[in-house]
């Protein structure tokens, strides 16, 4: 007996002709709305729907869910093709900025690397400095009283 539709998508059941699984028929439709909107028109969808999803999520949620992606991205390509995808996305950005937007965007990236690392070098400061007063004072709570 065929099945055409179910809980199991199909999986291990027979197929009438002329039947179809529910995710065939997403796939077909998808593909003649893709080439009814062209490239551009599908994509600005797709810009939609992330737009919607990153209101329904919030900024951590839409970030998580991007790691997500990003992990599993790289599981299915392995490391050499995750680092292919990337070389590929910067051509793509370079293109879009024009080489001096390009390097203007590279020097906005070195500067917050910087600023980064002096905010990590501060706050190994602050830290050094609260454990050597708690080795001058024998711990915390004891030694000259602070005004």
């Amino acid at each position: 007996m065929a099945r055409t539709h179910g809980t199991e998508g199909g999986k291990g059941a027979e197929k009438a002709k002329g039947t179809m699984t529910v995710q065939e028929a997403g796939r077909i439709g998808g593909e003649i709305r893709k080439e009814e909107l062209g490239p551009e028109g599908y994509s600005e969808i797709g810009k939609m729907g992330g737009e919607v999803r990153k209101e329904q999520l919030g900024h951590e949620g839409y970030s998580e869910m991007g790691k997500k992606g990003g992990e599993a991205r790289k599981e299915q390509l392995g490391p050499e093709g995750y680092s292919e995808l990337g070389k590929m996305g910067g051509e793509a950005r370079k293109e879009q900025l024009g080489p001096e937007g390009y390097s203007e965007l590279g020097h906005k990236g070195g500067q917050r690397v910087k600023q980064l690392i002096e905010e990590g070098k501060r706050a190994e400061g602050e830290g050094a400095t609260e454990e050597e007063g708690e080795e001058e004072s024998g711990g915390k709570g004891r030694g000259k009283p602070r005004h």
